[in-house]
């Protein structure tokens, strides 16, 4: 099951062009205050940080903190590529051991879920994808046929490659190096011709099936949870991007965890249906909702047989609920939650891992990492709170419906183009770019600062901390050069400090008002894009 495009690591940069570059690197740094550097450990993991509207209660474990801190920043500059050399990685690709993408739990009784119409041209029960940013479809109700649509639309297949005797598969949420380590868990009520009574499933891509983990107590969810929801786990197996990357595979789970919550936002929004990370629960309580084992980490070095590297680590929960709900019903009473999750290992729990891969590389700097992440148990960080639901405002002002042609939500989110297509050629018009940044946005306001757009919305924390930075290559009518789109104008005056001061911080021709979007330099990046890059060809030809 190889990927022939998954290639082998190039040669490092070359020494006589590096200076070219080492003045270019800092074009967007900012000095690592202690404050930045905070912000930095609390947004590294999906399962690191703590609500904004959770009443806190100090963590005796201070010194914890402090230590675990020093690890998450240590693997930060540990991790990084430079000029001088890469983050460790695998002398090469291990095809033999090439993990399997496809996690199963061998004996769990499966449970199928329904295809929607297989003909992508004949769409007419899809709504159009510009209409989920006008407002959001009434909400429909849970059942086998919503639950399908909600992952056939986010988590499945898409489409299967060959080229020669080689065949991999694609998904509809996109993935570092197509490589999936992101694996998903539905736990809900009792839904008609799906489960009578509640349960906590894996979803199985491939097959598109639900594999039954466990039953769970009929009063859960009515204890605990509004009307008409239902939760998904998500976790992450490192050692399918570990395979690759070596220690830099951290990253890119995190970053694929993000891909998922984004797929599985507007899979919803398709269907009513409003999501929310519930960022007050601890890394143990989200182990015993999944049912996943403790990591141990392993002795000794070298390649070995290192079962336990396939283990998967949890990332977050999320709240899928009817848009509309009010706030009085989204009011949850974490410690509640957690003591009832207290008897969730003595569940009778089926089926057993699959194995991904004969051998394994343990690259111990990911589990330290990743155990320094683990949010604490819930006793020290909060009790109960509301979850905080803005309502659902429109984006006309900021989407020109014209841009997709009238394509339905399901042609845009099952139909993904590839970087491997780009010819360094094809030029898109300012309008489409424009239009994607608008879509980078996260707010649905003209003041870009709090997270209330799709699928930003789905984050519980306040506002906006990223800002995108671009080398534009090919965009008819925009000069080339490097450009910033600032998604919280409030970082406005500390970015233009912090940066360099010739940079001209003007906003580009023809730009819609409402898009904070800046030219720093004019000039061509292709080159200073591929070396910054490692040297990918894709790099130097996007935009």
């Amino acid at each position: 099951m190889s990927n022939p495009r998954q290639r082998k690591g190039e040669a490092m940069m070359n020494p006589t062009i590096s200076w070219r570059f080492a003045s270019s690197t800092s074009l967007l740094s900012i000095p690592r205050t202690p404050k930045s550097a905070f912000i930095f450990a609390m947004t590294f993991s999906s399962s690191s940080s703590s609500s904004s509207s959770s009443s806190s209660v100090e963590n005796p474990n201070k010194d914890d903190s402090s230590s675990s801190l020093e690890l998450v920043l240590k693997y930060h500059n540990q991790t990084k590529h430079s000029l001088n050399g890469y983050a460790r990685g695998p002398r090469g690709l291990d095809w033999a051991n090439q993990p399997n993408p496809f996690r199963r739990y061998l004996s769990a009784p499966l449970l199928p879920l329904q295809h929607p119409n297989h003909d992508i041209d004949d769409d007419s029960d899809s709504p159009l994808y510009s209409t989920l940013f006008d407002s959001l479809p009434p909400p429909k109700p849970i059942s086998l046929p919503t639950i399908s649509h909600l992952f056939y639309h986010s988590l499945a297949l898409s489409a299967w490659k060959t080229t020669g005797s080689s065949t991999w598969p694609l998904r509809v949420n996109p993935s570092s190096g197509n490589l999936h380590p992101t694996e998903a868990y539905l736990i809900a009520p009792p839904i008609p011709s799906l489960s009578q009574s509640a349960f906590v499933s894996h979803y199985a891509p491939k097959e598109h099936s639900l594999e039954v983990r466990a039953h769970i107590p009929s009063s859960f969810f009515p204890n605990f949870f509004p009307e008409n929801s239902f939760l998904i786990g998500i976790s992450s197996i490192f050692w399918r991007e570990a395979w690759k990357y070596g220690e830099r595979a951290f990253r890119y789970c995190n970053h694929d965890v993000g891909h998922a919550i984004a797929a599985l936002s507007i899979a919803a929004a398709d269907l009513g249906w409003d999501l929310k990370l519930l960022d007050a629960f601890g890394a143990d309580d989200l182990k015993r909702l999944m049912g996943l084992p403790e990591f141990q980490l392993p002795e000794g070095k070298g390649k070995a047989e290192l079962p336990e590297i396939e283990f998967e680590h949890p990332d977050c929960l999320l709240l899928v609920f009817p848009n509309g709900t009010s706030r009085e019903h989204l009011n949850l009473d974490y410690l509640a939650i957690s003591s009832a999750l207290r008897d969730f290992p003595s569940l009778e729990w089926t089926g057993n891992p699959n194995t991904l891969s004969k051998e394994h590389l343990c690259w111990d700097i990911i589990y330290r990492t990743a155990k320094a992440v683990e949010k604490p148990p819930l006793i020290y960080s909060t009790s109960s709170s509301s979850i905080d639901v803005a309502s659902f405002t429109s984006s006309r002002a900021l989407f020109s419906h014209s841009s997709y042609n009238k394509l339905t939500v399901r042609q845009v989110v099952r139909t993904r183009r590839s970087a491997v297509d780009m010819d360094a050629v094809t030029c898109i018009d300012m309008s489409s770019f424009y239009q994607m940044l608008m879509h980078c946005l996260p707010s649905t306001g003209e003041s870009q600062k709090e997270q209330l757009a799709l699928p930003f919305r789905a984050l519980p924390w306040d506002t906006a901390e990223v800002h995108l930075a671009l080398f534009v290559h090919r965009v008819s009518g925009l000069p080339k050069g490097l450009y910033l789109l600032v998604r919280n104008e409030d970082h406005l005056s500390d970015l233009k400090t912090a940066t360099r001061p010739e940079f001209e911080w003007t906003k580009p021709d023809g730009c819609p008002d409402n898009l904070p979007l800046y030219k720093l330099a004019e000039g061509d990046c292709q080159r200073l894009a591929k070396g910054l890059s490692c040297h990918q060809v894709q790099s130097r030809i996007e935009l």
